[in-house]
């Protein structure tokens, strides 16, 4: 739960109160901007991109701001248990005397997996040449990293890398459409899913595990009989780990062997930041108990990132090149439209330089970014404390929980028109399930906590596939208004 505020639960005194203790010790003016900034919910843009710009340029700005935060969310939060308020650290105790949930398996009759990368993308299938055709489309274009391409050519080189019989790795949100389920299944892991008790979840995600080579575990909150048809499963699977976040603990500590715990969860507004809270509660008590869990995350395009100064420069040649009607733009407008995507290189404390990309969404609003920048912290401070960490940006994605926003769902529609590639969920989560298997069998991978970076927000830059957004000539929010006015011409809205 949010903490209270007198009789209220303030979801945005709550995340000034987070981002200035993250900020304080790094720019203590900055942490005061917060806590002046009343009107959060239009407000906190410059702070989140100052945040990782200070996270860039600070000697050990980004290991010092990703602590300070999540000691902050830890310290803010609470468990609400038997009608009381109870500090977050109440769910590691709770934990402790537990019962653990129940569990089901489903070994899959599926043939065994493919022996090469095929990626579903616009109605066909990229298969070797046309897989490594497209990787150099989206190169040049901008749509993503090299790193990415790399990862990717990786594992098709090495197409032993796609049996994971010997693999277990946990889904939380084992629904969401940018979840790697499918495709774990698909190549023969072990998934250990957790969703909400919602019939219609399971009897999907069972369909699709009978029909692989692997695994299914789903956890039960009732006994069930040895020969339960799917119907008695599909209504006794699932769990909030939001409500019962203690027995999801207790239940997740006793799988057998290393696994990697993925979160994938997503909620609108405020239930997100309670479940990434929640997650991150389970998370920090299965890292002390367990020297053999891994963590995996995907991150959203529309983020503030600090990339590295080639992408800055690759998007001051892109708008040095911008035809003349968009010039022509952004003198009439007075310069609010087609803003240069950078404004200036940042130093790094090595004497390198930087940029910091800022592609948050206003529509998204401020606990969406909450809520991505808590799984960043816990990615930065794993991995530090010397833990294997997948985190990967994944692109624009048509999902569910996007088209249902008009605006976002027509500045989707009109992102093309801009040098952004919006994917398709199928297109997306293969993608970033075969960058997840390249962190987990790739040593030198940048998940892997003894590869070394020289900076360690390295960790998002690598492997991203941002649709375009870093590389892109204009900053997104400064032509965000026309892609939506396009996309509902395209969609007749």
């Amino acid at each position: 739960m949010f903490p209270l505020a007198g009789e209220v639960r303030s979801t945005s005194a709550t995340g000034r109160g987070v981002v200035a203790d993250a900020v304080r010790a790094v720019a203590p003016d900055l942490a005061q901007q917060v806590l002046d900034t009343l009107a959060w919910r239009t407000g906190y843009l410059p702070h989140f991109r100052e945040m990782t710009r200070l996270a860039l340029t600070a000697p050990g700005g980004a290991g010092f701001i990703a602590a300070a935060g999540l000691a902050s969310v830890h310290e803010r939060f609470r468990y609400r248990h038997d009608g009381e308020d109870l500090p977050l650290s109440a769910v590691a105790e709770l934990a402790e005397g537990t019962p653990a949930l129940g569990t089901h398996t489903v070994t899959g009759r599926g043939r065994p997996g493919p022996d090469v990368l095929s990626v579903p993308y616009r109605g066909g299938r990229l298969v070797a040449d046309d897989l490594a055709a497209q990787l150099d489309v989206w190169l040049t274009a901008g749509t993503a990293e090299p790193s990415f391409a790399d990862a990717v050519r990786a594992v098709m080189a090495h197409p032993g890398w796609l049996d994971l019989r010997d693999v277990t790795v946990v889904v939380l949100g084992a629904g969401a459409q940018m979840g790697p389920l499918v495709s774990l299944l698909d190549w023969g892991a072990h998934v250990v899913a957790v969703d909400l008790p919602r019939p219609a979840i399971w009897s999907r995600l069972l369909g699709v595990a009978h029909g692989t080579p692997g695994r299914l575990s789903l956890p039960l909150h009732r006994p069930l009989p040895a020969d339960a048809t799917d119907d008695e499963i599909t209504h006794a699977a699932g769990v909030d780990l939001v409500a019962r976040a203690p027995q999801v603990v207790a239940w997740l500590a006793g799988i057998e062997g290393p696994y990697t715990l993925g979160t994938y969860v997503y909620a609108d507004g405020a239930a997100h930041v309670r479940a990434s809270v929640a997650v991150d509660a389970m998370t920090t008590t299965l890292l002390a108990r367990r020297p053999d869990v891994s963590l995996a995350f995907l991150a959203t395009p529309t983020d503030a990132f600090a990339v590295p100064g080639e992408v800055v420069a690759d998007s001051r040649r892109r708008y040095a090149g911008r035809p003349s009607l968009r010039r022509l733009a952004r003198v009439g407008s007075a310069g609010r439209l087609f803003r240069p995507n950078y404004t200036g290189l940042e130093r790094l404390p090595d004497g390198s330089r930087g940029g910091v990309n800022d592609s948050l969404v206003p529509q998204q609003g401020p606990n969406y970014a909450l809520a991505k920048r808590i799984q960043r912290w816990r990615a930065l401070q794993a991995r530090a404390d010397g833990r294997l960490v997948s985190l990967n940006v994944a692109p624009a994605t048509r999902t569910r929980s996007v088209l249902r926003n008009r605006a976002l769902a027509a500045a989707y529609a009109g992102a093309h028109r801009f040098g952004v590639e919006v994917f398709d969920p199928s297109t997306s989560n293969t993608l970033m399930a075969a960058l997840l298997v390249h962190d987990l069998r790739n040593a030198a991978a940048a998940a892997n906590p003894a590869t070394p970076l020289r900076h360690p927000l390295e960790l998002f830059w690598q492997g991203a596939n941002h649709g375009g957004l870093w590389r892109n000539a204009f900053e997104p929010r400064s032509v965000l208004g026309l892609a939506v006015a396009l996309g509902m011409v395209q969609r007749g809205a």
